[in-house]
């Protein structure tokens, strides 16, 4: 395993069952920032809904120098364990929470890490958010074609 997209094939599970991290570079009004974002490999979050909640002018994956210097783990494989306390996490409210195992990258190739749903959810700093794509509201109704 060389990135966490290979985690499900590695460890033979389902890509809901798989947890990754995938950081974000930030422009704010106060300046450039960075956001960690643990979903699961089935779910990985879109730019534009980070930027959404976090009210950014620009979003966009943060490089893979960038990722290994913020979180002391190779990027790709990034562990949603023992993050920096000075990098901002959002955790993805669709994470599993219940006593199956969820996989994690370990930081290192070819290594991961099982550990029950709820564990693993309760151990991550961060605040939860729902990261789904937002869907238009009301009914859904042909328009005629004006001629």
């Amino acid at each position: 395993m060389t990135c966490v997209d290979e985690l499900p094939e590695s460890v033979f599970a389902a890509p809901d069952r798989c947890v990754a991290v995938t950081v974000f570079e930030l422009s704010t009004r106060v300046g450039p920032e960075a956001v960690a974002v643990v979903s699961t490999v089935a779910a990985p979050p879109q730019p534009g809904i980070v930027g959404g909640l976090l009210g950014a002018r620009k979003v966009r994956h943060a490089p893979a120098f960038m990722v290994n210097a913020l979180t002391d783990y190779a990027a790709g494989l990034v562990c949603p364990l023992l993050l920096p306390e000075n990098l901002s996490i959002l955790l993805d409210d669709r994470l599993p929470g219940d006593e199956e195992p969820v996989y994690t990258p370990t930081g290192e190739r070819y290594t991961a890490l099982a550990i029950r749903a709820f564990d693993l959810v309760s151990l991550l700093p961060g605040k939860s958010v729902d990261l789904r794509i937002p869907h238009p509201r009301g009914p859904r109704e042909a328009i005629p074609v004006r001629h």
